[in-house]
């Protein structure tokens, strides 16, 4: 359970959290703009392509929310336990913030732990399939005749496909199916081979080839990867399901421009329905998609559009969009949160300056929720007094409270020495995390130039905390910062800790 806590109050955790929140209502957008492609458009190559296009927006979309999402400055793992800077948790508003956004902010990072162990369930799930189909190759397979070599041979030819491509025959394949990228493989249900006329036989084999030409098994595996990624988003497994739809029609037309008679290819698909496909998804097959629509689109080809279904999906991801906008709301400003004490420095409330810098750090979550609670500057004034109070090192109500003083001290300190190029204050930078937080170090060990060459230290400047004892660390910690952009902008490096 202290693991968990301690995930939950990492940065990456808030981050993640806040991502989960924003796509959904990125991808209820991509979702509506896909709906309205499929009801403007028949064509099963544009859809398809629309479909995929539409996934790898969402992906990068979550991507760039993640990077967005992160606390400016944190780069790699903490090297110590909290406090730690929540940029998402700091309230920018004259008012102190809103209750319920700190509520809010306190729930979305243990999103993050549900979420990691979704993936890793459903990525185990693949792999087991995965694992699955990948024995059908060795187990139960057997060479099929010269005759059927040689077609296999010529209809590649007729497709312009340069890779070789294994047909076997399988007792554990209830349905034709592709496997493999490289080395592609075609299996054949035991019997199907002398069951079916040669036609409709050649018009199986035709849309497998098909497939290969077309990549779509490598597609697929990258396909269920995002869906393991996104399990949680009802849009990506909708855009899945257009995508697996229209791959199976762009096959469908294939089969149908090169062999020219669609009733038959239809009786062959017609057949193929009395072998039930076993679901294995890491494959390809003959069957996939709605077998029944795929028949009546190659007889009716001019038939009703289906506008129905994608409008109604419209529906429900507008309903999803509509309930994540209480994410945008309470989403944390975080440019505007560095920026407007700069950029209208005569304008921000003393109070929302003191609760998102002075002691951003040190105040815990108990007294920032009832900080934001209070409604006029006479209650704030007596909360930051007790709140230094608390704090005192010795009696309570002393002329002179020694913490508070050392804390202004420190931040003065960080803004003079630890301030970057690029304009960011001493005290939003790592050094003036630690130096803040943790006080003077006992050692300082800095390096201007990096390590030697030959050596084992980071070619960059770096700088190394010595501390010998950090309460609730430990003893002998070592804190190293590195300046990869040699712009005096130092961040913790991985792998900090004891010595």
């Amino acid at each position: 359970m202290r693991l968990l806590e301690s995930l939950v109050g990492t940065p990456l955790a808030g981050a993640v959290g806040w991502t989960l929140l924003h796509s959904l209502w990125e991808g209820a957008i991509l979702a509506v703009a896909l709906a309205a492609v499929l009801m403007a458009t028949r064509s099963p190559r544009v859809r398809y392509a629309a479909a995929c296009a539409a996934m790898l927006v969402m992906l990068g979309g979550f991507g760039i929310t993640f990077v967005r999402m992160m606390p400016e400055g944190v780069q790699s793992a903490r090297a110590v336990k909290k406090p730690a800077f929540f940029p998402w948790n700091v309230a920018t508003s004259a008012d102190g913030g809103n209750p319920s956004d700190t509520v809010l902010a306190a729930v979305v990072p243990w999103l993050a732990p549900f979420w990691i162990a979704g993936v890793w369930i459903f990525y185990l799930r693949h792999v087991a399939g995965w694992i699955s189909i990948s024995r059908m190759r060795r187990r139960g397979v057997c060479g099929v005749s010269e005759h059927w070599q040689s077609e296999l041979a010529s209809l590649s030819a007729r497709l312009h496909l340069t890779r070789p491509v294994v047909l076997l025959e399988s007792c554990l394949a209830d349905a034709p199916m592709v496997l493999g990228h490289f080395r592609p493989f075609i299996l054949m249900p035991v019997g199907l081979l002398a069951g079916l006329p040669a036609a409709q036989v050649e018009a199986i084999l035709m849309h497998e080839l098909a497939h290969i030409r077309r990549h779509d098994y490598l597609v697929n595996v990258l396909q269920r990867s995002v869906e393991g990624l996104l399990f949680y988003h009802p849009a990506v497994w909708w855009m899945s399901r257009v995508m697996r739809n229209e791959r199976e029609n762009c096959c469908d037309d294939l089969v149908v421009e090169m062999s020219g008679d669609a009733h038959e290819y239809a009786r062959a698909l017609a057949a193929l329905e009395q072998n039930r496909w076993s679901g294995c998804e890491p494959a390809v097959a003959a069957r996939g998609g709605n077998l029944v629509k795929r028949i009546r689109r190659l007889l009716y080809p001019k038939g009703p559009n289906g506008v129905w279904t994608p409008l109604c999906a419209s529906v429900v991801f507008l309903a999803t969009a509509a309930l994540a906008v209480v994410a945008l709301q309470a989403a944390p400003a975080q440019e505007s949160a560095a920026e407007e004490p700069h950029a209208a420095a005569g304008k921000v409330s003393p109070y929302v300056k003191w609760l998102n810098e002075d002691v951003v750090y040190i105040i815990a979550d108990v007294e920032r929720a009832a900080y934001l609670k209070l409604t006029t500057d006479e209650e704030r004034e007596h909360f930051i007094e007790q709140f230094w109070q608390r704090r005192d090192p010795k009696q309570p109500g002393t002329a002179e409270n020694e913490l508070k003083v050392e804390h202004y001290r420190r931040i003065a300190y960080a803004n003079e020495h630890f301030g970057t190029r690029s304009g960011r204050q001493g005290w939003q930078t790592d050094r003036g995390y630690i130096y803040i937080v943790y006080g003077p170090p006992d050692e300082i060990d800095f390096h201007p130039d990096g390590g030697s060459q030959g050596s084992s230290q980071p070619p960059y400047p770096f700088e190394d905390f010595r501390y010998k004892h950090v309460d609730d660390v430990g003893d002998d910690v070592s804190v190293r910062f590195i300046d990869r952009t040699r712009t005096d902008d130092f961040h913790v490096a991985p792998g900090n800790g004891r010595q």
